[in-house]
């Protein structure tokens, strides 16, 4: 489920045993992450652009996209930003994402120490808010590596859902909007 704290609360009140069985999902906690270091890019962004420097400036979505799905030439401009000495560098988010390639609580969880143990030193606020929200998180972000689910599918049928909605420009009434949902999203077979 999403890291927010009234979901939380919901299932702590509903289900037994709820701590050992809360999955905070990966995408949702990549999400945390790369908004920190978006703000850490942007404020030294404007600083290095005051200064003449050009090296962040049409760099953004370097950052931002997942290494696995660069060509050579974005490859190349992304590891020679990551060798740099900017501050943005060190933000980057796959340190902390390696947590979910784990299959042990124990080994992840000393990683998780050892590797956000520079965070607190680092004078990157947006980090250090990060590395808070995952640390007090924790056991409910290892939680993944017991159960070894997400809430893809979920959060794909609801963008589904909000393509029927926002594709209909509304309905007469709530009866017609479950009929387009059941329609779409139902696996009708419609074949004679």
């Amino acid at each position: 489920m999403d890291v927010w704290d009234p979901y939380g609360a919901s299932e702590r009140g509903h289900l037994p045993l709820s701590e050992s069985k809360i999955v905070f999902d990966q995408f949702h906690i990549a999400q945390y992450l790369a908004r920190a270091v978006d703000k850490v890019r942007r404020e030294e962004n404007k600083w290095l652009k005051q200064a003449g420097d050009e090296r962040l400036v049409g760099r953004k979505y370097l950052w931002r996209c997942h290494p696995g799905s660069f060509n050579k030439k974005q490859w190349r401009a992304f590891e020679e930003l990551r060798e740099s000495d900017l501050k943005t560098a060190r933000a980057l988010k796959e340190t902390a994402m390696c947590l979910f390639d784990f299959r042990r609580l124990g080994v992840a969880r000393k990683f998780f120490r050892r590797r956000c143990y520079w965070v607190p030193h680092s004078r990157l606020e947006p980090m250090q808010a990060a590395a808070r929200m995952m640390n007090e998180w924790l056991e409910n972000i290892l939680t993944y590596l017991k159960h070894g689910i997400t809430n893809a599918v979920s959060e794909a049928l609801k963008a589904k859902i909000q393509w029927v909605k926002y594709t209909a420009r509304g309905f007469r009434n709530q009866q017609n909007f479950i009929t387009a949902i059941h329609f779409h999203c139902g696996g009708l077979e419609l074949a004679p």
